[in-house]
């Protein structure tokens, strides 16, 4: 039998509230099987769970993440429009490169602060 993960499990390992769950799930972002009145998340929720995640800490909306995840997910022929696909991956790619430029600058800023506290740490004797 595949790994099976309850809610609990989930929300422990992720850092998530059931309720946060739940929303992804209302969302259509996630379809756990039900054993009762209790869900059941395959590994594949889980992965989906966590690429959620990952685009929400760069700053994409449920609709945007929704939309990449169809796109993941599809069976060849299933994607009906190409074109505002295709659209639409090259904003995200350009939000992402932005979002890089943005990341690599603050490395280097912190690279430079953290320099001038090495030049003006007092001396040990």
């Amino acid at each position: 039998m595949a790994d099976l993960y309850t809610i609990r499990q989930l929300g422990k390992e992720f850092g998530l509230t059931a309720r946060a769950i739940r929303h992804y799930e209302e969302m259509g972002l996630l379809a756990p099987a039900r054993r009762g009145l209790s869900r059941l998340y395959s590994e594949n929720d889980r992965k989906r769970l966590r690429l959620i995640l990952r685009g929400r800490r760069l700053g994409f909306s449920l609709e945007e993440i929704g939309e990449m995840l169809t796109l993941h997910y599809a069976r060849p022929g299933e994607v009906r429009d190409h074109a505002r696909s295709q659209a639409r991956i090259a904003d995200h790619r350009a939000k992402l490169l932005e979002l890089k430029e943005d990341v690599a600058m603050a490395l280097d800023w912190l690279q430079y602060l953290e320099g001038r506290l090495t030049q003006q740490s007092p001396q040990r004797a």
